[in-house]
Protein backbone atom coordinates (compact mmCIF):
# COMPACT_ATOMS: atom_id res chain seq x y z
CA UNK A 1 0.00 0.00 0.00
CA UNK A 2 1.25 3.48 -0.76
CA UNK A 3 0.82 6.01 2.03
CA UNK A 4 -2.30 6.63 3.30
CA UNK A 5 -3.77 10.18 2.31
CA UNK A 6 -6.91 12.37 3.74
CA UNK A 7 -8.18 14.50 0.54
CA UNK A 8 -10.10 17.01 2.49
CA UNK A 9 -12.30 18.88 0.19
CA UNK A 10 -12.05 22.62 -0.69
CA UNK A 11 -14.40 24.07 1.97
CA UNK A 12 -12.64 21.77 4.41
CA UNK A 13 -9.18 22.73 3.49
CA UNK A 14 -10.02 26.55 3.84
CA UNK A 15 -11.48 25.92 6.77
CA UNK A 16 -8.43 24.46 8.31
CA UNK A 17 -6.15 27.31 7.01
CA UNK A 18 -8.07 29.53 8.90
CA UNK A 19 -7.91 27.16 12.01
CA UNK A 20 -4.21 27.10 11.60
CA UNK A 21 -3.83 30.83 11.42
CA UNK A 22 -5.63 31.11 15.11
CA UNK A 23 -4.48 28.06 16.44
CA UNK A 24 -0.90 28.51 15.62
CA UNK A 25 -0.13 31.49 17.29
CA UNK A 26 -2.26 29.90 20.53
CA UNK A 27 0.26 26.13 20.41
CA UNK A 28 3.39 28.24 19.12
CA UNK A 29 3.92 30.21 22.57
CA UNK A 30 4.04 26.52 24.47
CA UNK A 31 6.30 24.97 21.79
CA UNK A 32 9.74 23.45 22.97
CA UNK A 33 12.88 25.30 21.87
CA UNK A 34 13.96 21.96 20.22
CA UNK A 35 11.27 21.39 18.39
CA UNK A 36 11.92 22.46 14.70
CA UNK A 37 8.88 21.04 12.38
CA UNK A 38 6.40 22.98 10.68
CA UNK A 39 6.78 26.38 13.26
CA UNK A 40 7.50 29.69 11.98
CA UNK A 41 10.93 31.42 11.54
CA UNK A 42 12.30 27.51 11.97
CA UNK A 43 13.19 25.11 9.05
CA UNK A 44 15.01 21.90 8.61
CA UNK A 45 17.98 23.61 8.30
CA UNK A 46 18.21 24.89 11.47
CA UNK A 47 17.42 21.64 13.11
CA UNK A 48 20.64 20.23 10.91
CA UNK A 49 22.70 23.15 12.19
CA UNK A 50 21.70 22.87 16.20
CA UNK A 51 22.64 18.91 16.12
CA UNK A 52 25.74 20.19 14.48
CA UNK A 53 26.62 22.49 17.35
CA UNK A 54 25.81 20.35 20.03
CA UNK A 55 28.02 17.32 17.94
CA UNK A 56 31.29 20.07 18.01
CA UNK A 57 30.42 21.16 21.73
CA UNK A 58 30.72 17.73 23.08
CA UNK A 59 27.17 16.04 22.77
CA UNK A 60 29.06 12.75 20.63
CA UNK A 61 26.97 10.54 22.59
CA UNK A 62 23.70 9.98 20.48
CA UNK A 63 20.37 8.32 19.93
CA UNK A 64 19.16 8.25 16.49
CA UNK A 65 15.50 7.83 17.21
CA UNK A 66 13.12 6.69 14.57
CA UNK A 67 8.63 6.26 15.35
CA UNK A 68 7.27 3.99 14.01
CA UNK A 69 4.48 5.24 11.80
CA UNK A 70 3.89 8.56 14.08
CA UNK A 71 1.08 10.08 12.14
CA UNK A 72 -1.01 6.90 11.86
CA UNK A 73 -0.39 6.28 15.42
CA UNK A 74 -1.44 9.21 17.19
CA UNK A 75 -4.42 8.52 19.71
CA UNK A 76 -7.12 11.32 19.13
CA UNK A 77 -8.40 11.29 22.77
CA UNK A 78 -5.17 11.88 24.38
CA UNK A 79 -4.42 14.57 21.33
CA UNK A 80 -7.47 15.94 22.39
CA UNK A 81 -6.27 16.34 25.67
CA UNK A 82 -3.47 18.45 24.85
CA UNK A 83 -5.52 20.65 22.20
CA UNK A 84 -8.17 21.54 25.06
CA UNK A 85 -5.53 22.82 27.42
CA UNK A 86 -5.41 25.21 25.79
CA UNK A 87 -8.35 25.79 23.82
CA UNK A 88 -11.82 25.29 25.37
CA UNK A 89 -13.87 26.78 22.41
CA UNK A 90 -16.36 23.36 22.12
CA UNK A 91 -17.27 24.38 18.36
CA UNK A 92 -13.41 24.29 17.81
CA UNK A 93 -13.26 21.46 19.47
CA UNK A 94 -15.85 19.58 17.86
CA UNK A 95 -14.74 20.44 14.54
CA UNK A 96 -11.21 19.39 15.30
CA UNK A 97 -12.48 15.87 16.11
CA UNK A 98 -14.67 15.88 12.70
CA UNK A 99 -11.63 16.26 10.48
CA UNK A 100 -9.60 13.26 12.79
CA UNK A 101 -12.43 11.57 11.73
CA UNK A 102 -12.16 12.40 8.54
CA UNK A 103 -12.32 8.98 6.03
CA UNK A 104 -8.56 8.18 4.35
CA UNK A 105 -8.33 6.42 0.95
CA UNK A 106 -5.32 4.73 0.19
CA UNK A 107 -4.45 3.37 -3.27
CA UNK A 108 -2.55 0.01 -4.12
CA UNK A 109 -0.01 -0.49 -6.81
CA UNK A 110 -2.70 -1.33 -8.99
CA UNK A 111 -4.80 1.59 -8.82
CA UNK A 112 -7.77 0.60 -6.59
CA UNK A 113 -8.65 2.56 -3.87
CA UNK A 114 -9.20 1.80 -0.22
CA UNK A 115 -11.70 3.44 2.17
CA UNK A 116 -10.70 3.40 6.00
CA UNK A 117 -11.14 5.39 8.82
CA UNK A 118 -14.33 7.59 9.36
CA UNK A 119 -16.68 7.93 12.54
CA UNK A 120 -14.77 4.31 14.27
CA UNK A 121 -11.36 6.07 13.43
CA UNK A 122 -9.27 6.60 16.90
CA UNK A 123 -5.69 7.11 16.07
CA UNK A 124 -3.77 8.97 13.29
CA UNK A 125 -3.83 12.37 12.02
CA UNK A 126 -5.38 13.17 8.49
CA UNK A 127 -2.19 13.07 6.19
CA UNK A 128 -3.05 16.36 3.52
CA UNK A 129 -4.76 18.17 5.67
CA UNK A 130 -3.43 21.51 6.15
CA UNK A 131 -4.04 21.21 10.27
CA UNK A 132 -2.15 18.02 10.35
CA UNK A 133 1.44 19.33 10.70
CA UNK A 134 -0.09 21.42 13.59
CA UNK A 135 -1.39 18.78 15.00
CA UNK A 136 1.41 16.44 15.13
CA UNK A 137 3.33 18.93 16.45
CA UNK A 138 0.65 19.74 19.31
CA UNK A 139 1.23 15.63 20.37
CA UNK A 140 4.68 15.76 19.99
CA UNK A 141 5.38 18.63 22.09
CA UNK A 142 4.22 16.24 25.06
CA UNK A 143 7.14 14.63 24.64
CA UNK A 144 9.21 17.45 24.89
CA UNK A 145 7.76 18.75 27.43
CA UNK A 146 8.28 16.22 29.58
CA UNK A 147 12.05 16.26 28.56
CA UNK A 148 12.10 19.67 29.83
CA UNK A 149 9.72 19.56 32.70
CA UNK A 150 11.97 16.93 34.19
CA UNK A 151 15.35 18.79 33.36
CA UNK A 152 16.12 15.97 31.56
CA UNK A 153 18.98 18.53 29.33
CA UNK A 154 21.10 19.29 32.91
CA UNK A 155 20.50 15.54 34.82
CA UNK A 156 21.56 13.59 31.15
CA UNK A 157 23.86 16.32 29.93
CA UNK A 158 22.09 16.17 27.12
CA UNK A 159 20.30 17.86 23.89
CA UNK A 160 17.18 17.05 22.15
CA UNK A 161 16.34 18.46 18.45
CA UNK A 162 13.48 17.07 16.23
CA UNK A 163 11.79 17.73 13.33
CA UNK A 164 8.12 16.52 12.65
CA UNK A 165 8.50 12.58 13.34
CA UNK A 166 12.06 12.42 13.04
CA UNK A 167 14.54 13.30 16.40
CA UNK A 168 18.07 12.82 17.74
CA UNK A 169 18.95 12.66 21.41
CA UNK A 170 22.62 13.94 22.03
CA UNK A 171 24.55 13.17 24.66
CA UNK A 172 27.86 14.38 26.52
CA UNK A 173 27.95 11.20 28.42
CA UNK A 174 26.54 7.16 28.00
CA UNK A 175 22.65 7.74 25.48
CA UNK A 176 21.30 4.38 26.88
CA UNK A 177 19.73 6.47 29.76
CA UNK A 178 18.30 8.55 27.16
CA UNK A 179 17.10 5.32 25.01
CA UNK A 180 15.35 3.64 28.06
CA UNK A 181 13.81 7.19 29.26
CA UNK A 182 12.56 7.77 25.84
CA UNK A 183 11.33 3.92 25.18
CA UNK A 184 8.98 4.68 28.13
CA UNK A 185 7.89 7.98 27.75
CA UNK A 186 6.63 7.20 24.15
CA UNK A 187 5.07 4.21 25.32
CA UNK A 188 3.18 6.38 27.71
CA UNK A 189 1.94 8.02 24.92
CA UNK A 190 0.87 5.41 22.80
CA UNK A 191 3.91 5.98 20.59
CA UNK A 192 6.41 3.08 19.46
CA UNK A 193 9.92 3.02 18.77
CA UNK A 194 11.18 1.24 15.76
CA UNK A 195 13.84 -1.06 17.42
CA UNK A 196 15.43 -2.07 14.43
CA UNK A 197 16.34 1.59 13.14
CA UNK A 198 16.35 2.98 16.47
CA UNK A 199 20.15 3.37 17.86
CA UNK A 200 22.85 4.56 19.71
CA UNK A 201 25.79 6.06 18.37
CA UNK A 202 29.29 7.64 18.98
CA UNK A 203 29.69 10.53 16.48
CA UNK A 204 33.46 10.66 16.87
CA UNK A 205 33.94 6.87 15.61
CA UNK A 206 30.26 6.88 13.60
CA UNK A 207 27.79 8.28 11.24
CA UNK A 208 24.25 8.55 11.55
CA UNK A 209 21.66 10.25 9.03
CA UNK A 210 19.48 12.80 10.10
CA UNK A 211 17.39 15.69 7.86
CA UNK A 212 19.35 14.60 4.54
CA UNK A 213 22.93 14.90 6.50
CA UNK A 214 25.14 12.45 7.33
CA UNK A 215 26.98 13.65 10.60
CA UNK A 216 30.36 11.65 11.41
CA UNK A 217 34.54 12.06 12.14
CA UNK A 218 35.66 13.17 8.82
CA UNK A 219 39.54 14.01 7.78
CA UNK A 220 40.84 17.67 7.07
CA UNK A 221 43.30 15.97 3.91
CA UNK A 222 45.85 19.50 3.83
CA UNK A 223 45.95 19.43 7.71
CA UNK A 224 44.95 15.22 8.17
CA UNK A 225 43.11 16.92 11.29
CA UNK A 226 39.98 14.73 12.33
CA UNK A 227 36.84 16.47 12.91
CA UNK A 228 33.00 15.51 12.91
CA UNK A 229 31.86 16.71 10.05
CA UNK A 230 27.92 17.56 8.69
CA UNK A 231 27.49 16.50 4.78
CA UNK A 232 24.53 15.38 2.37
CA UNK A 233 24.02 11.91 2.95
CA UNK A 234 24.37 9.44 -0.29
CA UNK A 235 21.07 8.97 -0.05
CA UNK A 236 20.23 12.55 -0.45
CA UNK A 237 22.42 12.74 -3.36
CA UNK A 238 21.08 9.29 -4.58
CA UNK A 239 17.35 10.93 -4.53
CA UNK A 240 18.65 13.71 -6.50
CA UNK A 241 20.07 11.75 -9.02
CA UNK A 242 16.85 9.56 -9.71
CA UNK A 243 15.05 12.69 -10.22
CA UNK A 244 17.65 14.01 -12.50
CA UNK A 245 17.02 11.12 -14.53
CA UNK A 246 13.37 11.57 -14.52
CA UNK A 247 13.38 14.40 -15.49
CA UNK A 248 15.76 14.12 -18.07
CA UNK A 249 13.51 11.08 -19.33
CA UNK A 250 10.42 13.32 -19.40
CA UNK A 251 11.80 16.11 -21.76
CA UNK A 252 13.38 13.87 -23.97
CA UNK A 253 11.58 16.03 -26.56
CA UNK A 254 11.37 19.14 -25.45
CA UNK A 255 13.69 22.09 -26.04
CA UNK A 256 17.20 22.53 -24.68
CA UNK A 257 16.38 25.64 -22.91
CA UNK A 258 13.46 24.13 -21.05
CA UNK A 259 15.29 21.18 -20.18
CA UNK A 260 17.68 23.52 -18.90
CA UNK A 261 15.29 25.67 -16.83
CA UNK A 262 14.30 22.38 -15.38
CA UNK A 263 17.15 20.56 -13.70
CA UNK A 264 18.87 24.14 -13.17
CA UNK A 265 15.86 24.77 -10.66
CA UNK A 266 15.97 21.07 -8.91
CA UNK A 267 19.97 21.20 -8.54
CA UNK A 268 18.98 24.57 -7.43
CA UNK A 269 16.89 23.87 -4.90
CA UNK A 270 19.34 21.22 -3.83
CA UNK A 271 21.92 22.95 -3.13
CA UNK A 272 20.18 26.01 -1.96
CA UNK A 273 19.33 23.34 0.88
CA UNK A 274 22.76 21.40 1.03
CA UNK A 275 24.97 24.22 1.08
CA UNK A 276 25.22 24.02 5.02
CA UNK A 277 28.76 22.17 6.19
CA UNK A 278 30.67 20.03 4.60
CA UNK A 279 29.44 20.01 0.83
CA UNK A 280 32.23 19.61 -1.92
CA UNK A 281 32.37 16.08 -1.94
CA UNK A 282 28.74 15.42 -2.73
CA UNK A 283 28.87 18.71 -5.47
CA UNK A 284 31.29 16.77 -6.99
CA UNK A 285 29.65 13.68 -7.36
CA UNK A 286 26.55 15.73 -8.65
CA UNK A 287 28.39 17.45 -11.15
CA UNK A 288 30.13 14.09 -12.35
CA UNK A 289 26.78 12.49 -12.55
CA UNK A 290 25.17 15.73 -14.40
CA UNK A 291 27.89 15.98 -16.85
CA UNK A 292 27.92 12.33 -17.78
CA UNK A 293 23.88 12.81 -17.80
CA UNK A 294 23.49 15.69 -20.42
CA UNK A 295 26.33 14.32 -22.32
CA UNK A 296 23.95 11.04 -23.21
CA UNK A 297 21.29 13.29 -23.51
CA UNK A 298 22.49 14.86 -26.13
CA UNK A 299 24.25 12.55 -27.75
CA UNK A 300 20.98 10.91 -28.51
CA UNK A 301 19.50 13.68 -29.43
CA UNK A 302 21.91 14.56 -32.28
CA UNK A 303 22.24 11.27 -33.24
CA UNK A 304 25.55 10.92 -32.66
CA UNK A 305 27.87 8.07 -31.92
CA UNK A 306 30.08 7.42 -28.74
CA UNK A 307 30.20 9.29 -25.26
CA UNK A 308 30.42 12.68 -26.64
CA UNK A 309 33.21 13.52 -24.05
CA UNK A 310 35.00 15.60 -26.84
CA UNK A 311 31.55 17.02 -28.66
CA UNK A 312 30.50 17.86 -25.07
CA UNK A 313 33.68 18.53 -22.61
CA UNK A 314 32.40 20.57 -19.12
CA UNK A 315 33.13 24.02 -20.55
CA UNK A 316 30.62 23.39 -23.16
CA UNK A 317 28.12 21.51 -21.13
CA UNK A 318 28.07 24.09 -18.04
CA UNK A 319 29.16 26.93 -20.32
CA UNK A 320 27.65 27.21 -23.48
CA UNK A 321 25.03 24.59 -22.81
CA UNK A 322 23.96 26.53 -19.94
CA UNK A 323 23.68 23.49 -16.94
CA UNK A 324 24.32 24.43 -13.89
CA UNK A 325 27.59 23.64 -11.98
CA UNK A 326 27.62 23.03 -8.37
CA UNK A 327 31.02 23.61 -7.31
CA UNK A 328 31.47 26.43 -9.61
CA UNK A 329 28.33 28.20 -8.30
CA UNK A 330 29.15 27.88 -4.70
CA UNK A 331 32.71 29.01 -5.38
CA UNK A 332 30.73 32.43 -6.86
CA UNK A 333 29.00 32.08 -3.66
CA UNK A 334 25.60 31.73 -5.38
CA UNK A 335 24.20 29.35 -2.88
CA UNK A 336 22.69 30.69 0.61
CA UNK A 337 25.12 30.69 2.97
CA UNK A 338 24.82 29.50 7.41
Amino acid sequence: MQLAVTVPNIRDRVVQAAAVLVLGPIFEADFCDGLYGYRPKRSARDAVKAVHKALKEGFTNVLDADLSKYFDTIPHEDLMKSVARRISDGAVLKLIRQWLKAPIEERDKAGRVKRTGGRGNRKGTPQGGVISPLLSNIYMNRFHRAWRDRNMGKRLQARIVGYADDFVILCRGPAHKAYDLTRRWLHSMKLTLNEEKTCVRDATRETFDFLGYTFGPTIHRPTGRRYIAAQPSRKSVSRLRQRIRETLKETCVKPWPEVVERVNGILRGWANYFSYGTVSRAYWWVDAFVLEAARRFLVRRHKLYGRGVRRFPPQKVFGEKGLLCLGAARRAGSFRTP
